[in-house]
């Protein structure tokens, strides 16, 4: 979906339209959400603190989120999908990859459905949609934003492998800043330069993340669309209204936070292994801090002990601004019953 939060705001109150909106960032240490089009034209973007919003565009208007209204919206988009095909994965409420390989329309042309299926979008619901066609998930992925908003890109087999060889290495699906900036450096800027890569090289350079870019550039993706898409951790995180600078109030923080997560863990019935701290400083500079238990657990009381061990783990660089926690590395998809820890246990870190 184009810009979904804001189009939805803007769909429901006409008088918004044409203006440049967030949804979000509304207080003093609020973060944008989503833009309007209107928005991004002065360089607003999603995750950007809503103060700097605001200098960039000084009559900006804030929108409270409304995630129930923006879920009830989902599922009638979705409802479309389901008339095409049932192999549909949604991976956010604005997102989905469906296989039409076999669709319910008999349809040859996965592009046609793709038309007709943003046509109905708009028709129906009053929305607009973008879309990416190609052989696997990864290409067809890159391709949704290459005509947004409102539009639609085909990459066909026998373009695939020009397509990614051209394509700037920060254009590619799961290559973020960090990884970009670590290519530049060695040399790569876009796909053609990644392909001349060895497996070696990028395996030596990028551990286990190296053959997967081996084979991406190459356009092998053999991950199917998988309707049921298996929940992979659980999280909570606060952003304060003023900056913590002591360990002391930190920990005050992650009780709050340990409690809310266990609630969340509870209510989906998972536990996890793996507790990861996320720490965002004042400059907006991100870092975590993991440890991998040997027990699932879901407890508030293990939770926060393990998070306080990290929190020691490294000397803060600089104020904090936000603080949160995940669980992952789920027992969804145990074979055998393991022991859920729900009692404080003392351990050595």
């Amino acid at each position: 979906m184009d810009a979904y939060y804001a189009s939805v705001e803007q769909l429901d109150n006409p008088e918004l339209l044409g203006k440049p909106i967030v949804v979000g960032g509304g207080s003093e240490r609020g973060v944008v959400a989503a833009a309007s089009y209107e928005a991004r034209q002065y360089g607003i973007r999603s995750a950007m603190s809503g103060v700097i919003a605001k200098k960039k565009c000084p009559h900006l208007i804030f929108i409270k989120p409304r995630f129930y209204r923006y879920k009830e919206i989902s599922k009638k988009i979705r409802k479309i999908f389901f008339d095409y095909t049932d192999l549909v994965e949604p991976l956010s409420l604005d997102e989905a990859f469906l296989d039409v390989t076999l669709n319910k329309k008999n349809n040859p042309s996965a592009t046609l459905i793709a038309t007709e299926i943003r046509k109905r979008i708009f028709d129906e619901i009053g929305l607009r949609a973008s879309a990416g066609i190609s052989i696997n998930k990864f290409v067809a992925k890159i391709a949704s934003d290459i005509n947004k908003p409102n539009g639609q890109k085909t990459i066909p087999p026998e373009d695939v492998d020009i397509f990614l060889e051209e394509l700037p290495i920060e254009k590619f699906f799961g290559i973020g800043k960090v990884t970009a900036e670590k290519m530049y450096n060695l040399g790569i800027f876009s796909g053609k330069e990644l392909k001349e890569k060895s497996l070696e090289f990028l395996t030596l350079n990028f551990k286990s993340s190296g053959a997967h870019y081996y084979h991406i550039v190459r356009g092998l993706h053999n991950a199917e669309v998988k309707p049921n898409r298996k929940q992979k951790s659980v999280a909570a995180e606060h952003t304060f209204i003023k900056n913590l600078t002591s360990e002391v109030y930190m920990l005050e923080q992650l009780e709050k936070i340990s409690q809310e997560l266990e609630s969340r863990l509870k209510k989906s019935k998972v536990a996890g292994k793996t507790v990861t701290l996320k720490i965002k400083y004042s400059d907006f500079s991100v870092q975590t801090r993991s440890r991998t238990l040997p027990f699932y657990v879901k407890d508030k009381a293990v939770l926060l002990d393990t998070v306080k061990n990290l929190l020691y783990q490294e000397k803060l660089i600089n104020s904090v601004r936000l603080l949160g926690i995940s669980v992952a590395n789920l027992n969804i998809n145990t074979k055998e019953k393991e022991k859920i820890i729900d009692i404080q246990l003392k351990f050595d870190f």
